[in-house]
């Protein structure tokens, strides 16, 4: 906790907002999707979605995954615990919308679902994407699938499996997701294995977003060798994403954002 706040002053310090923003293609990104004020009908989905699983006192079997699918981890917690402390923020969940909403991808990879909270703002930030969500643990990967399905996100696949087994085994060389939410292991080995094993499928129209780039010393290691490498052109730290981008007509340009 104590490196996270001084992460956070750190931030702080060196972060601007869109005025000291030079490029166009950023620029439009924080003032028409970042900043945007307006009320969006979604979000009161996104809010009944998370005041169900919050009220939920059903207890699950949590199975978390080390490399090589060994568990190394095994609890039972309620769902309204699980949805409290591991799923995105309101105001985070909104703001995915509003990516998805922007860019509208056609193809979207979630690493890690969870309960399905960032899942739900992926599928109705374009209700016509093809989705792809994995999660290693059955049970939570269960009730996602429920919740999900009574919020008609109908255009989610949910797939249960050891991130860099699916990714290394079954995820096809033929798909090219245009946006992809990493939010599974928060390591940094895990975090470049995945950056790694998926940077042959991207194109020039690509958005990545890593979560809790901040998260830890190595994590911070991480980011910085993932905005850093020459494939990355845009490289944006909201503090608690990282999103990059892999435009080659962009100047390679790193921003601090104040969200």
């Amino acid at each position: 906790m104590l490196f996270q706040i001084k992460s956070y002053f750190k931030f702080l310090w060196r972060s601007k907002n869109e005025h000291a923003v030079h490029s166009p293609f950023v620029f439009n990104l924080l003032t028409k999707c970042f900043y945007d004020k307006k009320f969006k009908p979604e979000y009161i989905v996104l809010e009944n979605y998370r005041t169900e699983l919050l009220q939920n006192k059903k207890t699950i079997e949590v199975t978390d995954f080390g490399a090589g699918s060994r568990v190394f981890k095994s609890n039972v917690r309620p769902i309204a615990q699980i949805a409290k402390t591991a799923g995105i923020s309101p105001k985070r969940a909104q703001l995915l919308f509003r990516i998805v909403n922007y860019f509208q991808p056609d193809t979207i990879l979630e690493i890690g679902t969870s309960l399905g909270l960032a899942t739900s703002a992926l599928s109705l930030g374009n209700p016509k994407a093809s989705i792809i969500t994995l999660e290693g643990c059955p049970e939570t990967a269960k009730q996602a699938q429920l919740q999900l399905q009574k919020f008609n996100c109908n255009n989610v696949e949910s797939i249960v499996n050891e991130f860099s087994a699916y990714l290394k085994n079954d995820q096809p060389s033929t798909i090219n997701h245009q946006l992809i939410y990493f939010d599974g292991n928060h390591s940094k080995e895990a975090t470049l294995d995945y950056f790694s094993l998926l940077l042959p499928t991207i194109t020039n129209e690509t958005v990545w977003i890593f979560d809790d780039i901040h998260w830890s010393a190595e994590m911070e290691e991480a980011w910085e060798i993932i905005k850093n490498h020459p494939k990355i052109t845009v490289s944006i730290d909201t503090f608690q994403w990282g999103l990059v981008f892999f435009r080659c007509e962009q100047p390679k340009q790193h921003f601090i954002i104040r969200t």
